[in-house]
């Protein structure tokens, strides 16, 4: 039986005028050649010594054995006298353990030591190692000696047990699992056969932590191990009539997973999933108490080749968030494109901030158009990034994270002062046309996070642009409820003659009481009210409801002195309702697209001759 060959790697050329293999296999000789083991006292201490020890000579056959040799062989010391000691040991059935063995006998060795699993004549086995070293008075000679390490082997198991076992759920823990899913994905284990794939269920439970804050660890044990025997359940009956069951392991905490070696695709691990699933939720009897919990379970499953331990295992763990965030009690398959969107959220993230220094965002601006006059009466500035990988990127692909990381503050810097300086250098430019007012979008961080009214007074008096030319856009769930320093922040704006605008107004907390009380100047409807108006000519007619519900919004506007502009115009039947319902500017693809800085020089001056004329789509 094979063996752990422990001793020094054979030389890879072997001299055929020593000893062969052939030699080594030669017949035993009809009479046992004179045992050399030196002198008198030494002899005494081979023959009576506990460790099963054999003289044998260059020609790989036994000279003499002690009673510990015979006696692990089942034969008197005498008549293993001329055997073959390699096939004693069984040295021939593991390649580098033989040839390392002919390099001793050879003389070009100092020793062997090797591991072997020997088959006993009472049909037991034993784990023994074998040594094979020259004997120091005997030139023609070596010595092999036998030591039974069963035991030694049996304790490292138990211990290797232990290390690689969950002592709660008695599941694989991590290492083993790692092990486990490292050789699974070893090209040699897939490649001689099987499907040449592998699935994962990566399960989370949801509750668990509630249950063991609330009624300690020894519960919160007691359940996970009832966990673990429902998990083992359904993977038994997953691998009913397969070559194997699914591997199940306790990762940690409240994680399991369950590695499906040689799957047969996605439908086999969704099947697998709606078990699991339906296996936690069912109520457990915990310490007389019953208790339920849900679990969210990340599935990936692909081709082996190809795949890594670390890039399989992020799939999974990056799948499973996607669970938790899709409302959990529920397994979610991973999907390369929202994984790739994730990716390419985390690249852009880590580089917003140092894209600010360097200067890749620009200004693009839309038209703001009265509904009575047709005109130009000002623009919305949009901030654009023109990222070196993934091109131009409009404001819904970055803002969110510039929110989160705190990087809109200088970004937003960034964008009120050169909006302010282009609307001044239009103003100048165009002396003999009214002045466009601009407006521009803040974020609730850049009120809490920096100087707002500072940094707005500094613009203003840099560039020269008078305040009721600037108009600072916010988000009526950012306005409506403000108190403390945020209103405080607008009121000290409204002072100064800035103009506030309540953006997407009508999707927020819609508190109309409360809006009399701040310093807004205008609202900005949001396009989903306007949608209601898509209808092909004046003469069909609208959504009732949202005609009604615009038309109050309006009234009240006017009523508190604010002016109302309607978001998303995009057909003239749209505009020609709106100014018939009293809207005072309009914003949307009717009019134009965000266009460069340029294009609003152009546009300055001309008016719409009819609800049907675009002003300034290029």
């Amino acid at each position: 039986m094979s063996g752990t060959s422990e001793g020094p790697t054979p030389a890879a050329d072997l001299d055929r005028s020593a000893v062969t293999e052939s030699d080594i296999h030669a017949s035993p000789r009809t009479e046992p050649p004179t045992t050399r083991t030196g002198p008198p006292t030494y002899r005494s201490v081979f023959a009576a010594a506990p460790l099963a020890m054999a003289v044998v000579d260059r020609d790989g056959l036994v000279v003499s054995a002690n009673d510990g040799f015979g006696a692990l062989f089942g034969s008197p010391p005498d008549r293993l006298a001329g055997r073959i000691a390699a096939d004693l040991v069984d040295l021939a059935s593991d390649a580098r353990a033989w040839h390392a063995y002919l390099e001793v006998l050879r003389g070009r060795e100092a020793r062997l030591r090797c591991t072997r699993r020997l088959k006993q004549p009472d049909g037991r086995s034993l784990w023994a190692q074998v040594t094979v070293a020259p004997l120091p008075a005997v030139d023609d000679a070596v010595l092999m000696s036998v030591a039974d390490i069963s035991a030694h082997r049996e304790l490292q198991a138990k211990v290797r047990h232990l290390q690689m076992h969950d002592p709660v759920t008695r599941l694989p823990n991590r290492t083993l699992f790692f092990e486990r899913l490292t050789a699974a994905l070893d090209a040699e284990s897939y490649e001689e056969g099987g499907t040449g794939r592998i699935g994962l269920c990566y399960l989370d439970l949801d509750g668990f932590k509630a249950i063991n804050d609330t009624l300690g660890h020894r519960v919160g044990d007691r359940l996970l191990a009832a966990v673990a025997e429902r998990l083992t359940r359904c993977a038994d009956e997953a691998g009913y009539g397969r070559a194997a069951a699914p591997l199940v392991a306790r990762l940690g905490g409240d994680e399991f997973a369950l590695l499906v070696r040689d799957s047969t695709g996605t439908e086999q691990l969704a099947d697998l999933a709606e078990s699991l699933l339906d296996a936690v939720q069912a109520p457990f009897d915990i310490a007389g108490r019953r208790l339920s919990v849900s679990a969210s379970i990340g599935v990936v499953e692909r081709l082996a080749a190809g795949t890594s331990p670390t890039a399989l295992m992020q799939a999974a763990d990056t799948t499973l968030y996607w669970a938790k965030a899709d409302g959990k009690a529920r397994w979610t398959l991973f999907d390369p494109e929202r994984n790739a969107h994730r990716m390419t959220r985390q690249a852009l993230a880590s580089t917003l901030r140092p894209a600010v220094e360097r200067g890749e965002f620009a200004l693009e601006y839309q038209p703001l158009v009265g509904m009575e006059d047709g005109r130009l009466h000002g623009v919305e500035a949009l901030v654009r990034w023109n990222h070196p990988q993934f091109g131009m990127l409009t404001p819904n692909r970055f803002i969110g994270l510039a929110e989160e990381d705190g990087s809109i503050v200088p970004l937003g810097r960034w964008v009120l002062r050169t909006a302010c300086r282009q609307a001044r250098r239009w103003q100048l430019d165009n002396p003999d046309e009214p002045p466009l007012f601009v407006s521009v979008n803040v974020a609730v961080r850049q009120v809490w996070d920096s100087d707002l009214v500072a940094e707005v007074a500094e613009t203003l008096e840099e560039t020269g642009l008078a305040p009721r030319l600037l108009q600072l856009e916010l988000t009526e769930s950012a306005v409506m409820g403000s108190a403390g320093r945020p209103l405080q922040t607008l009121q000290a704006l409204s002072d100064m003659g800035v103009r506030i605008a309540i953006d997407d107004f009508g999707t927020g907390y819609s508190n109309l009481a409360y809006l009399s009380r701040l310093p807004v100047s205008a609202l900005k409807l949001d396009g989903s009210f306007v949608r209601g108006f898509q209808y092909e000519n004046a003469e069909a007619a609208p959504n009732p409801a949202d005609e009604v519900v615009v038309e109050a919004m309006i009234q009240l506007a006017h009523r508190l002195g604010l002016t109302v502009t309607a978001e998303c115009v995009e057909t003239p039947a749209q505009a020609a309702r709106l100014r018939d319902i009293g809207c005072d500017t309009g914003q949307g693809w009717l009019y134009s697209r965000p266009v460069p800085p340029e294009r609003i020089a152009e546009l300055m001056g001309s008016r719409t001759r009819g609800a049907d004329q675009v002003v300034g789509n290029p």
